[in-house]
């Protein structure tokens, strides 16, 4: 919500000029309210874009507010997604102007709601919107594939000339970026239109979304609800049409998450395939586990528009470590996949049971894809707790230091501070020879694992290998703020570096619930095995997830991101016909 003074440009600058010699209480809140003033001031130009009724707070269900006040042809607009949108400015339907206009109106209202919104250049975006409406109509082309569309970018990736505050008080009015990043200079060249960043948490390294900059972020299905993290401030806009497409990073889950909790696609490919220079966040340098940037968006064939926008401009050549692998498009479209898939589904991974809700997601998929004629097995887990408490050590091979000092004048939020409790080996660094050691552990995790997969292909029906893993996101719906406490369902493929794609299931409603009767043995029903699964299990109330999106990730292997998506069409062609019946 708009603050209570106005923005002070002296202010900005005081702040912009080396560190700050304050008590972290003082440095914190005027690095808040200078930024919030500062965003305010950008989004008041435009009155006309605000909400026009007043919300009262305990409003919790806000999602349709956002797009209540368009034209019906505003309206049209931002329902398309970002592949419908690229066709219809190609074909002249729309201007790239009216386009970018429509979903700022959009994002103005979704900052109002949910505080999803860090950096705002409207201006900016408007004005190359009319370079591109210029060029159309003087050659009657496109500049390139993603032509007038708009992009919204996470916080923590680099935006020529916009700040890179990160979810860090200390970085704020300090990080102002000199260049694009790698993958936001590809979008450029590709005709998009950079418009807004989005809020990501403290750290980083949170599946919620919040910091002492802007606050926290909310879910606009239900504001009591986090919308996930770290890129939450994208799946907050994108769920209510305020962007088309958005750029997320994952590291544990952080595209996957926002994506799930509010109904979206995400896809967090392997390391080395999508650009990733260019982004600003803690232990920069520290390759023992790496993020990858990847898309948010509303189809699964926006995520392969992205991919493929990525890859045909070769960034390999601009940033060394990654694959030269071009897209191979006809394979996400589903060439070369067998007729007939063999896909293992993961019910519970040994650590924490998945709310009934998600579980009824995967017995309804289960049914699809039988009925569709595929081969279904169960996936029988593999060491999760072990891949979570390797991975922490990957996390935090400097003991959680650099963190602690740049926590030093910006208290934790709650998220920060339950993730850096679980910092490993007392909080002290690693020593070189045990960094190497934890580099060995974390190979052989991985071909154990690749052996396991390997190995189920005498389980199927077809003696083929096992094609994807079905599994879940999270073990709950989107919970309340600062609740989420386990990442092993996202992060233990991260560890792998295996491509997972999240998609929407539905819809979950509260009332007359009655779970479904799951095969015998599929899931844990005795005593909590350890305190995350007795917190999961207490959140457990329908009410709370009412009228929450239920999504589902399947995974691939490693470097397989088109097929992936091939698979993906196959599952939701199954999913659909079955509803159908």
């Amino acid at each position: 919500m708009p603050p209570n003074s106005d923005f002070s440009p002296i202010m900005a600058a005081d702040i912009s000029k080396g560190p700050l010699k304050r008590p972290s209480v003082a440095m914190v809140q005027e690095v808040s309210q200078a930024k919030k003033a500062e965003r305010e001031q950008r989004l008041s130009r435009r009155p006309q874009w605000r909400l026009k009724q007043q919300v009262p707070p305990e409003l919790t269900d806000v999602s349709g507010l956002p797009t209540s006040q368009l034209t019906p042809r505003e309206y049209e607009i931002v329902h398309l997604d970002a592949t419908a949108l690229a066709e219809a400015i190609r074909e002249r339907r729309y201007t790239a102007v009216e386009v970018l206009e429509a979903f700022c109106h959009v994002a103005t209202i979704a900052q109002d709601l949910t505080n999803c919104l860090t950096e705002v250049f409207f201006d900016e975006g408007l004005r190359r919107a009319q370079e591109l409406d210029r060029y159309m109509e003087q050659t009657g082309c496109v500049v390139g594939p993603l032509h007038g569309v708009p992009v919204s970018i996470k916080d923590h990736v680099c935006v020529k000339g916009h700040d890179t505050a990160t979810g860090y008080a200390a970085w704020a009015f300090r990080k102002v970026a000199e260049k694009d990043a790698v993958a936001v200079d590809v979008l450029r060249t590709a005709g998009a239109v950079i418009y807004v960043k989005t809020a990501n948490p403290q750290t980083l390294l949170s599946l919620e979304t919040n910091n002492n900059i802007y606050g926290r972020t909310l879910n606009p299905h239900n504001r009591s609800l986090t919308p996930g993290g770290s890129s939450g401030g994208e799946s907050a806009l994108i769920a209510v049409h305020g962007s088309p497409l958005g750029i997320g990073t994952d590291i544990g889950g952080s595209i996957r998450i926002p994506a799930a909790y509010m109904g979206l696609y995400g896809l967090k490919g392997s390391v080395g395939r999508m650009p990733h220079a260019g982004l600003m966040g803690s232990h920069d340098g520290m390759d023992a586990i790496i993020g990858a940037l990847g898309p948010i968006a509303t189809s699964a064939r926006d995520l392969a528009l992205f991919c493929r926008v990525m890859l045909q401009h070769e960034p390999w050549l601009a940033e060394p470590p990654l694959l030269e692998m071009p897209w191979k498009q006809a394979v996400a479209d589903g060439a070369s996949l067998p007729e007939k898939l063999t896909v293992a589904i993961l019910w519970d991974d040994g650590v924490v049971t998945p709310h009934p809700p998600i579980l009824d997601a995967l017995k309804r998929v289960k049914g699809a894809l039988l009925a569709a004629g595929h081969d279904v097995i169960t996936w029988e887990p593999v060491g999760h707790q072990e891949a979570w408490d390797l991975i922490l050590k990957l996390y935090f091979l400097d003991g959680g230091e650099e963190y602690r000092q740049m926590l030093e004048h910006d208290p934790p939020v709650p998220q920060t501070d339950w993730i850096l409790s679980q910092v490993p080996n007392g909080g002290k660094p690693y020593t070189v020879a045990e960094s190497f050691k934890i580099n060995l552990e974390r190979e052989a995790f991985r071909a154990k694992v690749l052996a396991h997969w390997n190995a189920a292909k005498a389980r199927t029906s077809t003696g083929r290998h096992v094609d994807a893993v079905l599994s879940p996101v999270a073990a709950t719906l989107a919970p309340r703020h600062d609740t989420t406490r386990w990442w092993g369902y996202t992060s233990y493929w991260n560890l792998m570096d295996y491509p997972a794609v999240v998609f929407p299931v539905g819809r979950f409603r509260a009332r007359d619930y009655q779970p479904q009767k799951l095969p015998d043995g599929a899931v844990h029903g005795g005593d909590p095995r350890s305190e995350n699964e007795r917190v999961v299990r207490a959140q457990w109330d329908p009410k709370t997830y009412d009228n929450i999106p239920v999504s589902l990730q399947l995974v691939g292997r490693r470097l397989n991101e088109e097929r992936l998506l091939g698979m993906l069409g196959r599952v939701e062609q199954a999913l659909s016909r079955f509803q159908d019946q």
